[in-house]
């Protein structure tokens, strides 16, 4: 797969991404399997790994500012 933006080559990888829940909250998912470009370090989140991450993202009452969760698939 190449990438969108400059065209490098997309490569597997493992990496903590934060989400902006809303104005005061994130959540960081760390180990997320995302493509990345070798070139530009563009970062894709493929369609089956954001169907199973969207459930912790949801919209449940957030305990604190920032929170740090595990993927774990």
């Amino acid at each position: 797969m190449n990438c969108q933006v400059c065209g490098g080559l997309m490569q597997a990888k493992f990496t903590d991404i934060p989400f902006k829940l809303d104005q005061h909250n994130i959540r960081i998912i760390k180990d997320l399997p995302v493509q990345e470009c070798g070139q530009c370090g563009e970062t894709l989140i493929e369609d089956h790994v954001m169907e199973e991450i969207e459930p912790l993202l949801g919209k449940e009452k957030h305990l604190s500012e920032l929170e740090v969760m595990r993927y774990a698939a």
